[in-house]
């Protein structure tokens, strides 16, 4: 008689097992997303698709428009200023006058935008009345600002509105022309005199 063989039992591993059932059942589930994705109707979701690209696009585009607005609103501003407050002196007198002008508009004691910093008015209790900031704001009737100098108070307004000029004033809030000697200049820090003002912290 030949000795039987003895019999072989092959146990798979526990590990193995439980993967391969893990791929079944992930594949058994890709395969009905897929047969659903199919048998959806898409035209709602591509509707809603289309849609919501449309409100982006028309969001982006309104939010680009608004911002070219105000950057124009706040460049007139600002060239405004330099055309009343500083024509007929050298650039750097300009470009002083367009920097105070910002450093206002950076510090928290004054308005939060640059119209609002050009146009400010305070109540002056010795004169019974609001007087402006920049004191050609207070007349009636200005002439039409035209011409050379014109341009090129909003040539100096976009270079430092764009900050293609470097800071010259170390953070000055505050000046006044050189024929006038205001009594609040005591108690400021004084910092240049470029053409007909004085600069001051």
């Amino acid at each position: 008689m030949y000795a039987r063989a003895p019999l072989t039992v092959y146990v798979r591993p526990f590990h193995m097992e439980f993967a391969s059932r893990i791929a079944w059942a992930m594949e058994r589930r890709w395969l009905g997303l897929r047969v659903s994705w199919y048998a959806l109707d898409k035209g709602p979701l591509i509707f809603a698709a289309v849609a919501g690209l449309l409100v982006a696009i028309f969001g982006t585009a309104l939010h680009a428009v608004f911002t070219h607005r105000e950057h124009a609103r706040n460049l007139t501003c600002l060239a405004l200023n330099v055309y009343f407050e500083a024509r007929g002196e050298p650039e750097s007198g300009q470009l002083a006058v367009a920097e105070v002008t910002m450093n206002r508009l950076a510090s928290d004691a004054y308005p939060k935008t640059l119209c609002g910093v050009v146009y400010q008015k305070k109540w002056d209790p010795l004169r019974r009345r609001y007087v402006g900031a920049f004191s050609w704001t207070e007349l009636d009737s200005l002439p039409q600002p035209a011409g050379e100098e014109w341009l090129r108070a909003k040539k100096v307004a976009e270079a430092v509105y764009y900050q293609r000029e470097a800071p010259a004033l170390d953070g000055a809030l505050f000046y006044h022309a050189t024929y006038i000697k205001p009594s609040w200049a005591k108690g400021k820090r004084k910092v240049a005199r470029i053409g007909r003002h004085v600069f001051y912290r």
